[in-house]
């Protein structure tokens, strides 16, 4: 999460978890911990759920929804905000990862969850969101780690973090309630209005992306790309890894009861994040590969469109569900599964590189 990488190509001798910084490398540990500091929390502090819900933003009590911002804040700042037009003239790897992202991503994690967990509405419903909530964070990490195109990768989150804005609460609604009325299955029972759910992602996207690109825009005015890119950004970057982890103390705290006396919901929870990542990898780089797209470029779009953005999914389910939810519950095991599984599928996108051609046609030229 802190983004600390070195700039050394990785190769046999320099395994890639060398090269993140100990704070990433070490960050299952982190949560690993911050999940037993949280259930220990929950036993030992009685009346914890008033307090938090003392002073709420946006039906988020305000604690949950400082750690959230602040862990949103640090990527959104390391965005090139002003170099979407690279993207915008490479209309084939633009129109690949708007399909991927926003069509395909969403309708398999929607069939996932009603596959394999039919009988756990609310897990389920929990893990449509999570679909829905496009990467913007850890991807940059991942695709830096396996020598993909750095500038495209950041470009892509760019878009994808308006688009969230744009149509996460349409296509929310859609997975939710129109679509399964159309399969004659179980719809959710939102209780809230589409801007409900609209006002939860402006409020935690929009906050943090505003900032973000501000804080760009007039450092880089003030001192300089380089001194904002290899000085600033570096003093920030762990940030996001501390508000992360707060949040999640605050949220096992919360769910402490569900996760100890059902630890199988958990496992099954963790089953059908698993085939997403899997899935959505590999069939990007397949489906990249098969349109000539270079590897640099097959990398950016594939971890794009692998990669989710779970503390949107957690803010979302929280301010809609609430914090004790099943919804919540299914967006914290996201980044459990999502660490380890992203950080294997980096060792193979290196193993896959010999695959892809030195050059290759991948739409406008840069």
């Amino acid at each position: 999460m802190s983004g600390t990488v070195h700039e050394t190509p990785p190769a046999a001798d320099n395994p890639v978890l060398q090269r993140l910084s100990t704070l990433d490398r070490f960050l299952p540990v982190w949560i690993g911990v911050a999940m037993v500091a949280g259930l220990l929390l929950g036993r030992w502090v009685t009346g914890l759920d008033d307090a938090l819900a003392a002073v709420e933003v946006g039906s988020v009590s305000l604690p949950i929804a400082i750690g959230l911002l602040v862990m949103m804040y640090p990527v959104l700042a390391k965005v090139r905000y002003d170099e979407l037009g690279h993207v915008t003239g490479d209309r084939r790897m633009l129109g690949t990862s708007i399909l991927l992202n926003w069509v395909l991503g969403p309708a398999l994690m929607f069939t996932l969850a009603w596959l394999m967990l039919p009988d756990l509405p609310e897990y389920r419903t929990g893990l449509i969101i999570v679909g829905l909530a496009r990467c913007i964070a850890m991807v940059l990490i991942w695709n830096d780690l396996a020598c993909g195109d750095r500038e495209a990768a950041a470009i892509l989150v760019a878009i994808n973090a308006v688009f969230q804005i744009l149509a996460f609460a349409v296509l929310g609604y859609f997975y939710l309630q129109v679509l399964p009325g159309w399969l004659g299955l179980e719809q959710a029972a939102l209780n809230v209005s589409m801007w409900d759910i609209a006002k939860s992602v402006l409020i935690f996207l929009g906050i943090p992306l505003l900032a973000g690109y501000l804080t760009r825009t007039l450092g880089e005015r003030a001192k300089g790309r380089e001194w904002y890119e290899t000085t600033f950004l570096p003093r920030i970057g762990p940030s996001a890894l501390y508000g992360l982890l707060f949040t999640i103390v605050l949220l096992f705290a919360l769910q402490g009861d569900t996760i100890t006396n059902q630890p199988l919901d958990v496992a099954r929870i963790a089953l059908p994040l698993l085939a997403y990542f899997a899935l959505m990898w590999g069939g990007s780089m397949l489906l990249t590969k098969a349109l000539g797209f270079d590897y640099q470029r097959a990398t950016a779009v594939s971890f794009t469109a692998a990669g989710n953005n779970f503390e949107l999914a957690i803010a979302v389910a929280i301010g809609v569900f609430g914090v004790t939810s099943g919804q919540a519950l299914a967006g914290v095991v996201g980044p459990l599964i999502e660490v380890p599984v992203l950080v294997g599928l980096v060792y193979v996108s290196l193993w896959a590189r010999r695959f892809f051609p030195d050059r290759a046609i991948t739409g406008a030229t840069r």
